[in-house]
């Protein structure tokens, strides 16, 4: 026997989204269940709690004024970054206020924060009564553009990036770029590197507007910033609805260009390196990888080192410790046992054109690392 079942996967965008003249949020939870206040339960990144000193005083007056679709119940301060992902405590205080605050398989769990935030109570609510239903609220570009549009949620388990997770589709995600303003700049440069990663793999004409537009996204000029940040998620949405493997079933991730170094990257600077800036690392070592495989011009490869450098990347690999190139190479195979199956390697062969590959050329690879360690791909770039 076999059976579908078909998924609503919405992505929205607003300003001023608990401002209580905007219906968006008490529409979309009226549309959920029609004639019931539905129960809500906010999980808050402290990082934009502090950000936002009024913030949770608006979500109160917004439910106060939208009474008749939604019932706030609490604000649960966590707090932001990998640190609300690298042990279970948070997860289980999330947990904890579902089951104290009488949230349902109806109610709807309210994640607002940066992608970590959102993967940590994502996955809280998607075990919670085998699972609640979840809004996204991103708070950073890098969670607007990318960490937030996916159906994954997840926790750090074992020295590893997201070794516990699951698939759901969330409710909503809701983009609102109120939240970009408090951003510190390194977190504001970070997110684009997703968005130079999904160019580069699906879309060349979205990495000339990348090209064009670099100086003025370091300068946080916000009409380039939203229009990278919608084409980005398009890119994704169109590729969950229509890639065929939204749940990753089979063996490949071809929108982790860049990302098999980044998660080790992570790991082994104790996470003090942005995801986004290791995706920028990873995706410059993949880029020189694939050059030198011969695969990827060396003018290309410069326009892609030179565009992640003018948005504001520091393209040195930080100290990698005695061992070198091989602690990194150790990402191989835990990318490999993470996906399952068969190592699967996206590389490029030109500016939106990808190529997987299943096999790496350690020595090859262990060359661009040192090019990435020495800073030379910094002075080729410039």
């Amino acid at each position: 026997m076999t059976f579908s079942v078909p998924y609503r996967h919405r992505l929205l965008f607003t300003q001023g989204l608990f401002d209580p003249g905007n219906p968006l949020l008490a529409d979309l939870l009226g549309a959920y269940r029609p004639g019931v206040s539905v129960r809500l339960l906010f999980v808050l990144d402290s990082g934009v709690g502090e950000a936002h000193p009024g913030l949770e005083g608006l979500i109160r007056a917004y439910c106060d004024a939208h009474a008749a679709q939604v019932t706030f119940t609490q604000v649960l301060s966590v707090p932001g970054g990998e640190a609300s992902k690298n042990t279970p405590v948070q997860t289980e205080r999330v947990l904890a206020a579902i089951e104290a605050q009488g949230i349902c398989r109806h109610s709807v769990v309210v994640a607002i924060g940066g992608g970590a935030v959102i993967d940590m109570a994502g996955y809280a609510a998607s075990i919670a009564h085998r699972g609640v239903q979840l809004i996204r609220i991103p708070t950073t570009v890098l969670a607007q553009n990318d960490a937030a549009v996916g159906v994954k949620n997840g926790i750090n388990a074992f020295g590893k990036k997201n070794f516990i997770g699951t698939f759901a589709i969330p409710l909503a995600i809701v983009n609102d770029p109120y939240f970009l303003t408090t951003l510190e700049d390194r977190d504001w440069i970070a997110g684009t590197a997703e968005a130079v990663k999904v160019a580069l793999i699906k879309d060349a004409d979205f990495f000339g507007f990348l090209e064009a537009h670099a100086q003025s996204l370091r300068a946080r000029e916000m009409a380039p910033m939203q229009e990278l940040i919608f084409r980005c998620a398009e890119l994704h949405m169109e590729h969950i609805s229509g890639g065929g493997d939204p749940f990753e079933a089979g063996s490949s991730r071809p929108l982790d260009f860049g990302h098999w170094s980044a998660h080790k990257l992570e790991h082994l600077t104790g996470y003090s390196l942005r995801h986004g800036e290791a995706v920028a690392l990873g995706m410059a070592l993949d880029v020189i990888y694939s050059r030198r495989l011969g695969i990827l011009t060396a003018g290309d490869s410069e326009r892609i080192l030179r565009i992640l450098s003018e948005l504001g990347f520091d393209l040195q690999l930080p100290d990698l410790g005695p061992e070198g190139p091989s602690v990194l190479l150790r990402g191989l195979d835990e990318f490999r046992e993470h996906l399952g199956g068969v190592l699967t390697i996206t590389l490029l062969e030109g500016i939106g054109l990808k190529r997987d590959v299943h096999e790496i050329d350690r020595e090859l690879m262990a060359a661009a690392i040192g090019e990435l360690m020495g800073g030379k791909a910094i002075h080729k770039a410039s």
